[in-house]
């Protein structure tokens, strides 16, 4: 995949202060194109890689046992107006045969997220390569984010959290896994 044009989004950004009635060349604003370019590489990197590729190396193990990671922190860009949905993540998986680092679940979430998103859709593309990438016998995603096009524009009503959910192989298929998995998230509720 092509490296962003970072000159073309500064131009981008002048012409949308021009639009709005700024002036890009005054002080506080002569150095923005640069920076929302800039901030722009970071926060849609995730274009530029395949996000599952953090699952490829994993370890032997044994047990069918829960693996649950809560409040991952999350960031991402709703694709609709290119404004941040920021929240937390609950994600796990059962194993078959194989673990992979934590870290390397933080790493596929952000993946993940570093692209313009739904969060319908990143919920559904954490649990697809948890599920088959890993191999695993099932896997979930519990997103719970605020949406800022949501907070700042339209409906305008700040603090309204948006929960999504995804459930593939064991969890899909046994409820009572399901069950145990979000009385473990809505014990981190409690307590925070």
């Amino acid at each position: 995949m092509e490296e962003m044009d970072l000159s073309r989004i500064e131009r981008a950004v002048r012409e949308i202060l021009l639009s709005i009635g700024e002036d890009p060349g005054r002080e506080g604003l002569f150095e923005t194109p640069e920076r929302v370019a800039e901030a722009y590489t970071h926060l849609f990197s995730g274009l530029r890689e395949d996000p599952a590729r953090n699952l490829e190396v994993s370890f032997p193990a044994e047990g069918h046992d829960t693996v649950l990671l809560r409040d991952v922190p999350l960031a991402s860009m709703c694709e609709h107006h290119l404004l941040p949905f920021v929240g937390k993540a609950h994600v796990g998986y059962v194993p078959e045969g194989r673990v992979v680092g934590l870290s390397e679940i933080v790493h596929l979430v952000e993946g993940f997220a570093r692209r313009p998103q739904l969060q319908e859709r990143l919920t559904a593309q954490i649990a697809d390569a948890l599920h088959e990438s890993l191999g695993s016998r099932g896997s979930f995603v519990v997103i719970e984010a605020e949406q800022l096009c949501m907070t700042m524009r339209g409906a305008q009503k700040p603090g309204t959290i948006t929960v999504t959910s995804a459930f593939r192989g064991v969890f899909d298929e046994e409820p009572g896994r399901r069950s145990e998995v979000m009385a473990l998230i809505s014990r981190s509720e409690k307590r925070g």
